[in-house]
């Protein structure tokens, strides 16, 4: 999946190259993704690179995607994964 080139604020899942899934928010996705991706991101992500996106959800401002970063955090793998198969639509 890729990252919108003009996206607003938004909350994300990212895969991690250990399989995982990263939860986040941003202002500019394709901007957070890349700095992911050179290692100057979360502690989490730098431990386990490459990352790839793997969902996300546009957000009417950054309260709403921080809001929405907290309940991603908040859920089980299975829960994730389950977004994830759904695509955008979450």
């Amino acid at each position: 999946m890729e990252a919108p080139s003009d996206s607003g604020p938004c909350a994300y899942l990212l895969r991690c190259g250990d399989g995982t899934l990263y939860a986040g928010a941003a202002k500019d996705l394709a901007q957070r993704i890349a700095t992911h991706q050179a290692g100057k991101g979360a502690r989490y992500t730098r431990a386990r690179l490459p990352v790839a996106l793997a969902w996300y959800q546009a957000c009417d401002d950054w309260s709403a995607a921080l809001k929405r970063e907290y309940q991603l955090k908040r859920l089980g793998k299975s829960a994730k994964e389950a977004l994830v198969r759904a695509g955008l639509a979450g």
